[in-house]
């Protein structure tokens, strides 16, 4: 089941529209009732069924966000997120699963999700939080000019924040909206200690991190830009504080 990105989109005041979402889930009820609800925010909406026909939507046209079941008839939620990863796509992406099995959401974490909801589920909920994380990846009211100036160097570590990039050196680095919050604040203020609570509250925090899994993003984080992640150099821990971002 297939519904084009041409689909007629609201006029609303969501602030969303022309975004693209993906919906891959084998249940058809589900796709139905997320696509009427995501449509009235003015986004436009596709679906797939299989791992299989949801990379081909991928290749074909990158959607702006994925809601990714996490069993699908041919793999899983976790094979997509997998190849996106590998492909260097970074695209937003909210897990759905009807198990509440918490290495589910471990694995998801670690393979790049933003975000994770476990079925069944409240559709208005899944809008709040695709809302969220479109609030989080999407800058508003910067001019290019202005936008080529918000940037952050921490060594050889560039942040580029409203075009939500980041190198090491000429290397890109793909990251998950989530650890690209975390890293921003951290080099926004290299030095400071962030305890695990203090962090959160910066982050200004809609319940999508939670205390539990920020050591999982923090580890994630420092496989992607650290040259050795057993002895970073850039986001160093401070024993029984929290963490900092080295100075210069």
């Amino acid at each position: 089941m297939r519904a084009g990105w041409d689909a007629k989109m609201a006029a609303g005041e969501s602030g969303l529209e022309r975004k693209r979402i993906l919906i891959v889930d084998d249940e058809s009820k589900i796709i139905e009732v997320l696509q009427a609800y995501l449509e009235r925010e003015g986004l436009a909406v596709e679906s797939a069924g299989t791992v299989k026909q949801a990379l081909a939507a991928i290749a074909r046209d990158k959607p702006d966000m994925l809601i990714l079941d996490v069993t699908l008839p041919d793999g899983s939620g976790f094979d997509i997120l997998k190849s996106v990863s590998s492909r260097g796509n970074g695209i937003p992406s909210i897990m759905l699963t009807a198990r509440g099995d918490e290495a589910d959401r471990i694995v998801g974490l670690e393979l790049g999700a933003d975000d994770y909801v476990t079925k069944p589920f409240s559709p208005r909920e899944l809008v709040a939080r695709v809302r969220a994380l479109f609030r989080r990846t999407q800058d508003h009211g910067a001019s290019t000019s202005q936008r080529a100036e918000r940037k952050t160097t921490v060594s050889d570590l560039e942040i580029d924040h409203d075009f939500h990039e980041v190198k090491i050196g000429q290397r890109a680095v793909n990251l998950t909206a989530t650890e690209f919050r975390i890293l921003a604040l951290l080099a926004e203020n290299p030095g400071e200690v962030f305890t695990r609570s203090h962090l959160l509250d910066r982050l200004n925090d809609t319940g999508e991190i939670f205390e539990r899994t920020l050591d999982r993003h923090i580890n994630n984080l420092r496989h992607k830009i650290e040259p050795d992640p057993a002895n970073p150099q850039y986001i160093l821990t401070v024993y029984g504080v929290g963490y900092k971002m080295r100075r210069g």
